[in-house]
């Protein structure tokens, strides 16, 4: 027997958890975090009594176990790979720009051209632009590079993570105090000495910041990489769009929210942490 929870339900949900975020706010952290345990533990009970057993989505997952956790570690690793592509690109970008102010405009201008661009359309225009390019280098496919695949999917996600990375290495390194830096000068550092020790511990409160909103916006866009057969969660979330089975399609796309949430509240915390640190 299988049972689904209708619109209602949801709704439902959706208007508790705002109300009890409503009733929350003025509790002291550690009791927003008892009643947030103690609601896991009700869950976590319920399960193992069986009650949702019969859902149609705790079905499809018993019927796709082992394809959703191989789905999960394909996403992670994908989003891991689009971030550092991503740290590759900003950071040179970065340091380039803090040192030559004018190429700051122009750097600025190109990343920011693609966020323009529709994630869905980059995604699209990356298969013939690499299909060129490996019909160009053929020794590129011997590394594993194709044009379907993880790597458009890569590619596209650390083009537009590009932006915020390149932002927050800039913002921090142009934020350090003009005080330590003239005080560090005065007692003969290097400029390399003084980004090593002044600029870069001053400035790791904004790097984490723009880490924070790469991060989740790894975990998301990387969903799109179903379409260009990498994987991923995102294929399952496609696949039941094409079946028009909406438990498959939830069975993707609640563990990317999951995962964007869980990665917020960690970098959210390093941030908080470095900032008081600085």
């Amino acid at each position: 027997a299988r049972a689904g929870l209708g619109g209602g339900f949801w709704l439902a949900v959706v208007a508790a958890l705002g109300l009890c975020a409503a009733r929350a706010a003025g509790l002291a952290r550690a009791w927003r975090l008892l009643l947030a345990a103690l609601a896991l533990a009700v869950l976590a009970l319920l399960w193992r009594d069986g009650l949702f057993e019969s859902l149609s989505l705790v079905v499809e997952f018993r019927a796709r176990q082992a394809a959703v956790e191989a789905a999960l570690l394909r996403h992670l690793a994908l989003a891991a790979a689009a971030l550092a592509l991503a740290l590759v690109i900003a950071v040179p970008l970065a340091w380039l720009s803090f040192r030559r102010n004018a190429a700051a405009g122009p750097v600025g201008a190109t990343l920011g051209a693609v966020q323009v661009v529709p994630a869905l359309a980059l995604f699209a225009a990356l298969i013939p632009a690499l299909s060129a390019l490996l019909a160009a280098l053929p020794a590129l496919r011997g590394l594993g590079l194709g044009a379907i695949g993880p790597a458009p999917a890569v590619l596209a996600t650390a083009l537009y993570l590009a932006l915020p990375l390149w932002r927050a290495v800039l913002g921090g390194l142009v934020s350090a105090d003009p005080a330590a830096v003239a005080a560090a000068r005065a007692m003969g550092m290097t400029e390399g000495g003084i980004t090593r020790q002044v600029r870069l511990p001053l400035a790791m409160p904004v790097f984490a910041g723009g880490l924070r909103v790469a991060v989740v916006q790894a975990i998301g866009l990387v969903t799109l990489g179903g379409l260009v057969g990498a994987g991923g969660l995102g294929a399952l979330v496609f696949e039941g769009l094409a079946q028009f089975a909406t438990d498959l399609m939830l069975l993707g796309a609640l563990p990317v929210i999951l995962l964007a949430l869980l990665a917020d509240a960690a970098t959210r915390a390093l941030e908080h942490r470095l900032g008081d640190n600085a």
